[in-house]
C-alpha cells in the first residue's frame, strides 16, 4: 500500500522571490473526480506527463496514496469530468541539505499562494528547514488542492475584506 508522509509550509514573508534560484518549475493542472472528505480522486497533468492518484483519510500526517501514470489524452478527457474548477499550478523542486522540496506557485484565483511541502519516510523524520520556509499549515484542510480549487485563496481575502467592513 502506499503511503503519503508530508508536510506543508507556507513561504516567509519577504522570501517570496528568492526561495527559486534557478530552477525553472512543470506546469500542473489538475481537478478532481471525487473529494469526499475522507477521500479524493484527483487528475493532474505534469508538463507532458498524466497521472491519476487516489488519496484516503489523513491520520496524522500521513495518509495512504495510490498513483498511477495514464496517457495524456485521458487526462485532458477526465479533468473535463471534474468537480468544480482546477488547480493551475508550477511545481519547482527545490533541493535542501539532502532533500527535495516541493514548492508550488499557484495561479487563477490562487495566484499569489505559494506553498513548500516535504515527503518525509516517517512522520517522526526531522528535516533541515531552508530560511525561506515559513508558518506550517500542515493538517489546515484550507491548504489541500481540494479545498483552493474550490476555495481559493481569492475567496479568502474577500472574505477577510468584508469581515472587517471594507469594500
Amino acid at each position: 500500500m502506499g503511503v503519503e508522509i508530508e508536510r506543508k509550509f507556507l513561504i516567509r514573508e519577504g522570501f517570496e522571490s528568492q526561495w527559486k534560484g534557478d530552477v525553472n518549475g512543470i506546469p500542473y493542472v489538475q481537478g478532481y473526480l471525487c473529494r469526499e472528505r475522507g477521500r479524493t480522486v484527483r487528475v493532474r497533468i505534469a508538463g507532458p506527463k498524466a497521472y491519476i492518484t487516489i488519496k484516503g483519510e489523513v491520520k496524522g500526517i500521513s495518509r495512504s496514496e495510490f498513483e498511477y501514470a495514464i496517457p495524456l489524452e485521458d487526462a485532458h478527457a477526465m479533468l473535463l469530468l471534474c468537480d468544480g474548477p482546477l488547480i493551475e499550478k508550477t511545481r519547482h523542486l527545490i533541493p535542501h541539505e539532502g532533500h527535495v522540496w516541493e514548492v508550488d506557485g499557484f495561479h487563477g484565483k490562487n495566484e499569489g499562494l505559494i506553498i513548500a511541502e516535504i515527503e518525509l519516510t516517517k512522520e517522526t523524520q526531522d528535516v533541515p528547514i531552508p530560511e525561506w520556509v515559513g508558518k506550517e499549515v500542515t493538517g489546515d484542510r484550507r491548504y489541500y488542492n481540494s479545498c483552493l480549487a474550490v476555495h481559493p485563496l481569492g475567496v479568502w481575502q474577500e472574505e477577510k475584506t468584508l469581515s472587517r467592513g471594507v469594500l
